[in-house]
């Protein structure tokens, strides 16, 4: 589909973000789902765009400049220019905008050229840059204030607002290499949009992102958590009740935030927290402020950031930071399964035998239930391992574990899904577990059943899932995060255990039951 953007005409009286958001759904029509998601391109909707540019504060003097990276048709930028100009008394922008998409810059130049014409018609006077070049190389320089080759003259901007491109990056791309001081893994390119932007803003500069809410938990994002909270202060998080309906054109699964930040100061240490079910009613979402050393342990490695929705998540903080023991204190780990069927291929059966292991797969753990085997249709997951040589070192010994998926599917209610596993399940010094289970062990020694149960038990409640999400926005079940998780003492664990063996029903219902009754949270 071939347009001519000239001919694309904003309507009389059309707002800049409305004739945006129409020349951006044109854009969209001329080009594949396959190549937006390799590009990251979720243009924003009208109202995400109006509601983050509600969180503008108002500026100091009459003159603001503005950063969009990442811009796209520029709908942020418009709703930033619109709010200022109808609601404070600015009288000139500064716009720079970044862009990589060469096919969408005649539409930006169409938007941004009436966004100007506009500004003059409400006595603002706008002027604006558009740079067609990848805004992360263009300025991962400020990332490295004390090396040779940063002048240190980077244009500092009072506002940063951005929904910047969402896609993971490889381990040898140029902006991975660019920016290994807040890396560790693979990391998304949103994090590093984030981080440079905190480097650009004036000292009473703010900026305004929506973004996944992926990088506020989890090993790979650890170091840009420590870098985002050493610069900056979060003064507002919005969360959405949906993984849905935010970027409902683009089938986006992933929960999303909106987040307004400024240079880190020492006087304010309260965030505000809002929260919205759907789109339709980010006009009143419901808010709350709260101190930030409630949702974000500062002195700690992890620095994980809790985003309660409700009371009920703030009560279950609570209590989780209440307990201070976790499964390292009690000689507990938490590992990732070893065997990796592709490079096992070989090794693997379809029935049992001499010099046979079970190998458990994500299919065999449901709910305080572990399977083993199981009817499946995909016949290359076979559930048996052979014992030779080659896979000794992906085996583990036939002792009592917890099995733990490492990943939920978008129709999953839990994220935390867990099984029992017992050594005398199957007579066979080994057992193989697969690489997307994680498995819970006490290395020097064994889990007694009670322990085994507890734990399970404990994973598998409404009380724990609830108080993942509360941290985990994604469908990963992180070791690193579950490892830090605070645990109640071992002597409740093990009662919880201890009563589930008593009564000989694992249902979830009675799990809810036992769980609750300890902890009485939900009475």
């Amino acid at each position: 589909m071939n347009v001519n953007w000239s001919e694309i005409k904003p309507n009389d009286g059309e707002s800049p973000v409305c004739y945006s958001n129409r020349m951006g759904e044109l854009y969209t029509e001329t080009v594949t789902t396959t190549f937006k998601k390799f590009n990251g391109q979720f243009f924003t909707p009208i109202a995400i765009a109006r509601f983050m540019s509600k969180q503008i504060t108002s500026p100091l003097s009459d003159s603001i400049s503005i950063l969009d990276p990442g811009c796209g048709a520029a709908i942020l930028s418009c709703g930033a220019i619109e709010y200022l100009t109808l609601n404070t008394k600015i009288k000139n922008v500064k716009l720079v905008t970044y862009e990589t998409d060469i096919n969408l810059i005649p539409v930006l130049e169409r938007v941004l050229e009436y966004a100007k014409i506009w500004g003059v018609l409400h006595n603002v006077n706008i002027e604006y840059s558009i740079y067609n070049t990848d805004f992360i190389l263009s300025n991962y320089s400020v990332l490295y204030p004390n090396m040779v080759y940063n002048t240190n003259d980077s244009e500092k901007f009072d506002l940063i607002i951005s929904n910047p491109p969402y896609f993971k990056l490889s381990k040898e791309d140029m902006r991975v290499k660019a920016a290994q001081c807040i890396i560790d893994g693979q990391p998304n390119i949103y994090s590093i949009f984030m981080a440079i932007s905190t480097l650009l803003l004036t000292a009473q500069g703010q900026m305004i992102y929506i973004t996944p809410r992926s990088f506020t938990s989890g090993r790979y994002f650890r170091l840009f958590r420590n870098f985002l909270l050493k610069h900056i202060q979060i003064e507002f998080i919005h969360l959405f009740n949906t993984r849905k309906n935010t970027f409902s054109k683009d089938n986006i699964l992933q929960e999303t935030l909106v987040i307004m930040c400024s240079p880190k100061q020492l006087e304010s240490n309260y965030i505000t927290l809002s929260y919205s079910e759907e789109l339709n009613d980010l006009d009143a979402p419901k808010t709350k402020t709260i101190k930030q050393e409630e949702i974000i342990d500062l002195s700690s490695k992890e620095q994980i950031i809790h985003l309660p929705k409700n009371t009920e998540d703030e009560k279950l903080i609570k209590l989780f930071k209440s307990w201070d023991g976790n499964l390292n204190k009690y000689h507990i780990q938490i590992s990732t399964g070893p065997v990796v069927a592709f490079r096992s291929k070989g090794l693997l059966e379809e029935k049992f035998g001499a010099n046979v292991a079970p190998l458990y797969w994500l299919h065999n753990v449901t709910k305080m239930v572990a399977v083993h085997p199981i009817d499946i249709e995909d016949k290359n997951k076979k559930q048996f391992i052979r014992i030779d040589k080659s896979a000794i070192s992906t085996l583990l010994p036939n002792k009592n574990y917890v099995l733990l998926r490492r990943f939920s599917s978008k129709d999953d209610n839990s994220r935390l899904i867990a099984a029992p596993y017992f050594g005398n399940a199957a007579i066979c010094p080994y057992v193989g577990i697969e690489n997307k289970l994680n498995y819970i062990y006490r290395p020097k020694g064994h889990l007694n059943r009670m322990e085994v149960m507890g734990i399970a038990a404990l994973l598998n409640s409404t009380l724990f899932d609830n108080y993942f999400r509360t941290f985990n926005g994604n469908v990963n079940v992180s070791a690193t995060e579950l490892r830090e998780m605070p645990m109640p003492p071992l002597v409740v664990i093990e009662n919880i255990g201890k009563e589930l063996i008593s009564i000989n029903d694992f249902s979830i219902e009675n799990v809810n039951y036992i769980v609750n009754k300890y902890f009485k949270l939900y009475e």
